[in-house]
């Protein structure tokens, strides 16, 4: 059971489940960014996707998504823990510091102390952060799902699930006369 193949396709089914979807969400993420580091132009969702649409074109929604296939597939074939509520935990925990990164990316030459200055240390914690709680959690919950079918595809057993019993002699010979 937990053979190479195993390893392997559990690899690959992480791969498709992070990559994937993160991929996918791309726009929904570059809106949360921009309304991280411009509040003030970037005031609700709708909005964001106006201004972006208005300022890139529909291609502006798909910037960087490549570099997200990418790293993401590669957490994925790494490390998966799944579920909402996980995915919601992580997001709460990891906000902060996706606040200064957007913060940084944002202000050259900037510090972390001009962040903090700026955001204040409630805003790096809040700022954007019930649209990336229902962005992560939905991301894992749906690379959960992901995941789970991929093993099934591939024959594997699902998350939690009971190995499957191999068929014995008696099982193969009702199915052929079944057929």
């Amino acid at each position: 059971m937990y053979s190479p193949a195993f390893y392997a396709a559990c690899t690959a089914g992480g791969i498709a489940s992070c990559g994937l979807t993160h991929m996918a969400v791309t726009p929904l993420d570059l809106v949360k960014c921009n309304m991280q580091i411009d509040p003030a132009k970037y005031k609700s969702i709708t909005s964001g996707f106006g201004i972006l649409v208005k300022e890139q074109g529909v291609r502006g929604f798909f910037r960087g998504w490549v570099p997200t296939l990418l790293g993401y597939s590669a957490q994925g074939a790494c490390n998966f823990a799944g579920g909402y509520i996980a995915g919601v935990f992580c997001a709460v925990v990891s906000h902060p510091a996706d606040n200064l990164v957007s913060f940084l990316n944002n202000a050259k030459g900037a510090t972390v102390g001009d962040a903090v200055k700026k955001l204040g240390v409630w805003g790096l914690f809040t700022r954007g952060l019930p649209l990336r709680i229902v962005m992560i959690g939905t991301l894992t919950g749906a690379q959960w799902g992901i995941y789970d079918a991929f093993k099934v595809m591939v024959g594997l057993p699902t998350t939690g699930g009971v190995t499957p019993a191999p068929a014995s002699a008696s099982d193969a010979t009702l199915k052929a006369a079944s057929a």
